[in-house]
């Protein structure tokens, strides 16, 4: 949270960003006035003006305007306004009706967040499974007051013991306190969040790599299991190391049979830049029974429409393998085993993956060992003929 002068220049010139690695981050002015700009890591260069003051004991955060909307000059007057306004007593937004401020978690979710997600947030997707699977069923009658942080305590652990991984647990809890801030944010909400100060699992960064029965056990669950659109995406991704989520949003039309590419578009990357994924004769196998499957539009589709909720079916055919701590991204690591115990180079791997630096395709190196064993072994010969020719 840094504190700056705040100028109309600066405002202008776009400098103000968020840092690499953070959804977002506060510039607050000198004056100590309560005025600040958030500037979100999905619209670099512009911002949000808040006031942020103290009524009755709670910090409250008052939306102003976009920087792109009113000035500088306008905002501060405006924090003056609203610090008078409060003053007396007329706190902004109370006069909202009844229903709108005691709304419950589920027509929150429904109105407010899961739209702005789904503008914003690359992860909706996720997010939204989330609410449906384990939020709703929780706290979903509840009004958004009502909510305790026991509760989520409680789902937190439950999940857990359910069998999840604490990385599942985790999101649910991070979704829950995103959501909360948004509501005190653009003042739906008044109250403190109770996702705040939930002491999160300790998550595992663990990569399993399958030993060659257990791949054998996987492959042999996918190929006869009856949840055929799942299974044939889980063989999908350990055929082309996609993410999960680049390959359930794939549509016919980014799909090259012809040149063997599928193209990810800069919306659907995770790097934000274009990719093409090289198709080898079993990912090309894998469309070709999906095609008859499918709706025409969208490559992946169940009973419902397009695939999007799949953890759950998975958690039952991982088990099912004897593999219960594999998760779904696993099978993007096991892609990437393939080809660096195949001796690919790791700059191959990291052009393959679309992974934006070197420094993440590195935590592969240590499977190379065959090549590198085979690398030793050319500079041992080498030696070993330049001593017996000196004999």
């Amino acid at each position: 949270m840094p504190v700056i002068k705040l100028t109309q220049q600066l405002l202008d010139s776009g400098q103000l960003q968020c840092p690499a690695g953070k959804r977002r981050i506060e510039h607050v002015d000198t004056d100590r006035s309560g005025l600040y700009v958030e500037v979100r890591n999905t619209a670099p260069g512009n911002g949000t003006y808040y006031l942020r003051t103290k009524i009755d004991g709670k910090t409250r955060h008052f939306r102003i305007g976009g920087t792109d909307d009113i000035s500088l000059a306008d905002a501060r007057a405006s924090v003056k306004r609203m610090k008078a306004e409060i003053a007396l007593g007329n706190i902004p937004g109370a006069d909202k009706p009844a229903e709108t401020r005691a709304m419950t978690w589920d027509t929150y979710m429904r109105e407010n967040y899961l739209p702005h997600t789904r503008l914003y947030l690359r992860s909706h997707d996720k997010i939204e499974g989330i609410h449906n699977n384990w939020l709703s069923p929780a706290i979903g009658t509840k009004t958004l007051g009502d909510v305790t942080r026991g509760e989520l305590q409680a789902l937190h652990n439950r999940i857990r013991e359910q069998g999840y991984s604490a990385s599942s647990a985790n999101h649910v809890i991070r979704t829950a306190k995103a959501a909360f801030n948004h509501a005190i944010q653009t003042d739906l909400f008044d109250g403190q969040n109770p996702a705040v100060g939930i002491k999160l699992f300790r998550e595992s960064k663990t990569e399993h790599y399958l030993k060659d029965d257990e791949l054998e056990r996987l492959i042999k669950v996918l190929q006869t299991d009856k949840n055929r659109p799942v299974c044939l995406l889980a063989l999908f991704l350990l055929a082309t190391g996609m993410r999960l989520n680049e390959a359930l949003s794939t549509r016919w039309s980014d799909v090259d049979i012809g040149n063997r590419l599928l193209v990810i578009s800069s919306e659907r990357s995770k790097s934000k830049a274009v990719r093409s994924v090289p198709l080898s004769d079993t990912a090309i196998g894998i469309l070709e029974e999906l095609r008859p499957m499918g709706d025409g539009e969208h490559v992946f589709v169940g009973k419902h429409g397009p695939l999007k909720y799949v953890h759950k079916v998975w958690n039952r055919l991982r088990k099912q393998a004897g593999l219960p701590h594999l998760r779904m991204h696993d099978l993007r690591h096991q892609y990437a085993s393939f080809l660096v115990n195949s001796g690919r180079t790791l700059y191959e791997v990291q052009q393959i993956l679309g992974h934006s630096s070197p420094l993440v395709t590195q935590r592969y190196a240590h499977l190379s060992t065959k090549a590198m064993q085979e690398a030793a072994d050319t500079a041992g010969d080498i030696i070993a003929d330049a001593m017996a020719k000196s004999r």
